[in-house]
């Protein structure tokens, strides 16, 4: 019986994984791949090359509008694509018309706005918010966090990420502590 290779988006995924890559990056960098053959006809990566990027990137900052951040982030799937996938290097620099990049300020609230803001919710969402204000951690990391992950004796809340690795924020615990504490007064005083 012959052995049949992997398709491309199966290797790809693969590579990905081995790397140690999130599952959001992972998603989004088969998107992108998808996205990239489909635009060129259903034609394999392997017969094209640094035009074909070329032309797609140009078709993302031009007709599609998107993002600098978006097109690059399109810009690394294919180099991943091609260096960790196919073993190919791109024939020269990717110089495609480039989106630009927002001139904005960001809007950044006062620590008493954000402790009005904190007050006014409901228990349900004040302690997510309380624990992404006080302690730093990003969304999908608290979203994770179980009772076990939090270290009360210690101070300690342990973060696993991808690799099951641990992170651990002794000084963050502080701060969403202290914050708790000016929301909510102790009944004793």
């Amino acid at each position: 019986m012959k052995h049949r290779s992997k398709r491309l988006l199966d290797r790809v995924r693969d590579a990905i994984r081995l790397k140690g890559y999130s599952v959001r990056t992972e998603e989004a960098y088969v998107d992108w791949i998808k996205r990239f053959i489909l635009f060129h006809g259903k034609r394999h990566p392997q017969e094209m090359g640094y035009s074909d990027v070329r032309a797609f990137l140009l078709l993302l900052a031009t007709e599609e509008g998107v993002a600098a951040s978006t097109q690059n982030q399109a810009l690394n799937a294919l180099l991943f694509l091609y260096r960790e996938v196919l073993g190919k290097d791109l024939d020269g620099p990717i110089k495609a018309i480039r989106a630009k990049s927002a001139k904005r300020v960001p809007t950044v609230l006062t620590q008493q706005e954000v402790l009005d803001v904190i007050e006014r919710l409901s228990d349900t969402y004040r302690l997510p918010a309380q624990l992404l204000y006080g302690s730093g951690l990003r969304l999908m990391e608290c979203m994770r966090l179980r009772v076990g992950d939090l270290d009360l004796p210690d101070h300690q809340i342990v973060v696993r990420d991808s690799d099951r690795f641990r992170h651990i924020f002794r000084d963050r615990w502080k701060r969403w502590y202290d914050l708790r504490l000016e929301l909510e007064p102790s009944p004793h005083f």
